[in-house]
């Protein structure tokens, strides 16, 4: 399994001074979110945007799009080729068995089945 990877950023930090402490501007380093960071356009090398487009074999594949953006096709990271793969399709320990799934424990008509309140 492939390690997830932080992103920090270096912010500025104003700390109020206390007892026992001394207040001030600090930079420290802070998580930044996945939505904020864009993806580089593989031949120029800058931040650009993303969009997708078909293949002449119908294959769906992510370009790079944008002012001063290559358009060439941005290859998909390892960590999502693993995450397409199919679960399976064999109930495991864990899984409720099929006939307790269907099973008809509420009647709307009769109320029967209804817990009480």
């Amino acid at each position: 399994m492939t390690p997830l990877i932080w992103i920090c950023v270096q912010v500025k930090k104003h700390i109020k001074g206390g007892e026992g402490h001394e207040g001030g501007i600090f930079t420290v380093e802070a998580p930044i979110h996945a939505s904020n960071v864009q993806v580089l356009d593989p031949v120029t090398g800058k931040p650009c945007k993303v969009g997708t487009k078909y293949l002449e074999d119908g294959t769906k594949v992510r370009v790079a799009r944008g002012i001063g953006a290559s358009g060439s096709i941005i290859p998909r990271p390892e960590i999502l080729k693993i995450r397409t793969t199919p679960r399976p399709t064999v109930a495991g320990p864990k899984d409720t068995p099929v006939d307790l799934v269907m099973k008809k424990t509420y009647d709307a008509k009769s109320g029967k089945g209804m817990p009480d309140l």
